[in-house]
C-alpha cells in the first residue's frame, strides 16, 4: 500500500438561481508527510481567495490502483460534506 498526503483547497462559486452557493476544488498539492499537507492547508486557508482547505491521506494499492476512503488530518473553513467528497 502507498499512502498519499494531500492538501486540497476550495473556492466559492457564485450562488445559483436558487440562492445556494457551492464550492469547487481550487488547488491540489501532494506531499510526502502528513505534517507538510496539514501545514499547507493551514496556510492556504488564510488566503482571501480560499473558502476552505482539507488535508487528508489516502491509501492506494499500487497493484490494482484502488484508492481507499480519505482520512482527514484537518478541515478548515468552508469544505464540502464528507458525502460530497
Amino acid at each position: 500500500m502507498k499512502t498519499h498526503y494531500i492538501c486540497q483547497t476550495y473556492i466559492a462559486q457564485k450562488p445559483t438561481h436558487d440562492g445556494q452557493a457551492s464550492l469547487k476544488i481550487g488547488k491540489q498539492f501532494q506531499y510526502t508527510t502528513a505534517a507538510e499537507a496539514q501545514n499547507r492547508a493551514e496556510r492556504e486557508a488564510q488566503s482571501k481567495d480560499c473558502a476552505g482547505a482539507d488535508a487528508y491521506m489516502v491509501s492506494e494499492d499500487p497493484n490494482s490502483g484502488e484508492v481507499g476512503t480519505p482520512t482527514f488530518l484537518v478541515r478548515l473553513g468552508s469544505v464540502p460534506e464528507f458525502d460530497d467528497f
